[in-house]
C-alpha cells in the first residue's frame, strides 16, 4: 500500500475535520421558488375577484378539453364507420354524413361552451 493510503486508513475521520470548511469556501447556491403567473383577466382589485378569474381560467381549460375530446370522439367514429366501408357494412353516404354530423355537433358544442365561458 501507498503510505498516504495507509495514513488515510489509519485515520477513517480524519476528513471530517475539512468538512467546515466545505460549507465556508464552497459558492452557495439558492434557488428562487417560481413565481404564480397572473390569471388571464388580470389580478383584480380584491383576492376574492383574484380567485374568480383563477377559477375563469380553470372552467377554460376544462371547456377546451371537453371540445378535444368531442374532436376525438367524431374522429374515431368517422375511423370506424371508415373500417366499415372496406368491410362492407356502411357505404360513403353514410360515411359523409357520420363526418357531416360530426362537425355540426363539433360547432354547436364549441358554441355552447362559448356561451357557458360567457357567463362567467
Amino acid at each position: 500500500m501507498k503510505p498516504l493510503a495507509r495514513s488515510l486508513l489509519s485515520r477513517p475521520f480524519a476528513g471530517l475535520a475539512a468538512l467546515p470548511l466545505y460549507g465556508v469556501l464552497s459558492p452557495s447556491a439558492q434557488a428562487a421558488l417560481p413565481t404564480l403567473e397572473n390569471p388571464s383577466r388580470g389580478v383584480g382589485s380584491g383576492i376574492l375577484q383574484t380567485l374568480q378569474n383563477y377559477g375563469y381560467d380553470i372552467v377554460m381549460l376544462i371547456a377546451l378539453l371537453v371540445v378535444a375530446s368531442m374532436f376525438v370522439g367524431v374522429c374515431y367514429h368517422a375511423y370506424t364507420r371508415y373500417a366499415e366501408i372496406h368491410i362492407g357494412r356502411s357505404t360513403w353516404g353514410q360515411f359523409g354524413l357520420t363526418v357531416a354530423v360530426g362537425a355540426m355537433l363539433l360547432v354547436v358544442g364549441i358554441w355552447l361552451l362559448t356561451e357557458a365561458i360567457g357567463v362567467l
